[in-house]
């Protein structure tokens, strides 16, 4: 695969979880939070947007989170756990995605906000329709989806490199 194939970075903020006294990285989904993942994940399948990798953070929300959105995909996509993910900044998420291989076409990461928000809103210096202002102003909310494309390695990602094709929440 070339190294200016265009790419797609699918990025999902984990499902609602619970509060609870376990430390946070424990915390495992709501009720709301198990309802609202498959329908994301319904909502992904209905893209077209077969991820060829998944990376996914260790905490159990986000664990739990994937496992309800993967069944309703049509394919399963190789899954890795990174723990680097969890509590990640803006630079950790953008140097995890500098890592990849260029034989990934179409990458899902699952984490955590405040990181995954600031990471669709960094890559994404141009937007379809209204979709950069949509999604600032829902502040990315649990179980929402951004997708941004861009054109070249994965060792090219960067502040501004992509467009937001799209972008979806259970609860807009």
């Amino acid at each position: 695969m070339s190294v200016d194939t265009p790419r797609r970075i699918v990025l999902l903020r984990h499902a609602k979880a619970e509060w609870s006294q376990d430390s946070d990285h424990e915390r495992p989904l709501a009720d709301r939070g198990r309802k609202d993942a498959p329908v994301a994940g319904r909502w992904l399948a209905g893209t077209g947007i077969t991820p060829d990798l998944t990376l996914c953070s260790t905490a159990v929300r986000t664990r739990e989170t994937w496992k309800l959105v993967v069944p309703e995909l049509p394919e399963r996509p190789r899954t890795v756990y990174d723990e680097r993910i969890y509590e990640a900044s803006l630079g950790e998420l953008i140097a995890v995605l500098n890592e990849q291989s260029d034989e990934v076409r179409d990458l899902l990461l699952v984490g955590h906000n405040p990181g995954v928000h600031a990471l669709a809103d960094a890559l994404s210096g141009e937007a379809e329709d209204d979709l950069l202002a949509r999604m600032n102003r829902g502040g990315f909310p649990t179980s929402a989806i951004a997708v941004v494309a861009f054109d070249g390695s994965w060792k090219s990602v960067e502040h501004g490199v992509g467009r937001l094709t799209a972008y979806w929440a259970p609860h807009m």
